[in-house]
């Protein structure tokens, strides 16, 4: 079933289209690099069926099977190396987030001649040449596969920040709801919590309209109303069916209105030596905090998402979410000391003010951060 959605990707969406995987390949291309991460994508068999159906349909497919749970340069660098010297002229993300944002990289670093460390941080033009791009993801939480961006660690220089522009949409993204039936309970809280921050910052953003708040209140009631039995090991085609467009929704709104301050901090966690902690619990560990500022400053919006939740209020309907979850660490608990906190905000990039507060400075990140620990 193809969805129509704001995004130039061409989105396939249902039960069994992973097998499809070659028919859309074909359209983009001859010899396929494809990129995941270490093992589950093959643990579950997702990496064979999709090299299986891109042969059936004449694509060749080379495998690049090294990405780590937060994508490094270093190993982009040499996904790239391998597109180039096997001709490679389509790339094919299987994954959640991680995996789909080094494809990203490979994508727009192969015709560059160059690495990428020389785009991380940087957005790109409207021309910038890129390989085409399929992805397929895992999870239900990232909706990179609708999105312009990537997020890449540079192992030279310890910093995360991101690749942006239109040349980073995939080409076409395949959404099979069976494929997150594999996910571990602890993986689908991490990811389907990512997801729900997408739909509360694309509700509050400076940037949101009145389409991105009806994608974000459609993702949240999709969430409200089938993770709670998902965590508890009732699954159901329908759920998946559900958390996978929340996904959807949530990624179509970072693409169009952009994220929030949560979003900015936790990218910048990848620049803390020795921390490693997921995109959906660093958010989780941020939003207590940033709701306790931001609340206020739009208060009829988070109520809203308070209704959707079924809570008095946005700070008791997102704290029993994260406690349903066993999302309510702290950033102490993932090894971050208190004199990491200035790095932490030093290492903050992108577009601020798109956050309900407006322009902060470091001072008010640092508050966040603080509070968080």
């Amino acid at each position: 079933m193809k969805l129509d959605l704001d995004v130039p990707t061409h989105v396939e969406f249902g039960r069994g289209e992973l097998d499809r995987a070659g028919t859309h390949a074909r359209a983009l291309g001859t010899h396929a690099l494809l990129v995941t991460g270490r093992s589950a994508a093959r643990a579950h068999g997702y990496l064979d069926r999709v090299a299986t159906s891109l042969e059936s349909a004449g694509v060749r497919a080379t495998v690049f099977d090294r990405v780590s749970a937060n994508p490094r340069s270093d190993e982009v660098d040499e996904a790239t190396a391998t597109a180039r010297s096997q001709g490679c002229d389509l790339v094919v993300g299987v994954g959640g987030g991680s995996a789909l944002d080094a494809a990203k990289g490979v994508s727009v670093t192969a015709p560059s001649g160059g690495g990428v460390r020389d785009l991380i941080g940087v957005t790109l033009g409207p021309e910038a040449p890129a390989l085409p791009l399929l992805a397929i993801p895992t999870t239900a939480g990232s909706g990179s596969e609708v999105t312009k961006g990537a997020i890449i660690t540079d192992t030279v220089r310890n910093f995360r920040s991101g690749i942006r522009g239109d040349a980073l949409f995939p080409r076409t993204a395949i959404v099979d709801p069976d494929l997150i039936a594999s996910v571990p309970r602890e993986v689908m809280a991490d990811t389907v919590f990512d997801s729900f921050a997408h739909a509360v910052e694309g509700c509050v953003a400076a940037r949101a309209d009145g389409t991105s708040r009806s994608r974000a209140h459609q993702a949240i009631e999709l969430i409200a109303t089938h993770l709670p039995s998902v965590l508890r090991g009732e699954d159901s085609p329908e759920a998946r069916e559900a958390l996978c467009r929340a996904a959807l929704l949530g990624g179509v709104n970072v693409a169009t209105v952009s994220t929030c301050l949560p979003h900015r901090l936790q990218q910048a966690m990848g620049s803390l030596p020795g921390v490693s902690i997921s995109h959906g619990r660093g958010l989780a560990v941020l939003y207590p905090s940033w709701l306790r500022h931001t609340a206020p400053l739009v208060p009829d919006e988070f109520a809203a998402v308070a209704e959707l939740l079924g809570g008095d209020t946005v700070h008791d309907a997102v704290g029993g979410l994260l406690a349903s979850a066993g999302l309510t660490a702290r950033l102490r608990d993932f090894g971050v000391a208190k004199g990491d906190l200035d790095r932490l905000v030093e290492g903050v990039t992108g577009n601020l003010g798109n956050d309900p507060a407006g322009q902060v400075d470091g001072d008010y990140l640092f508050t966040l951060c603080a509070e968080s620990f």
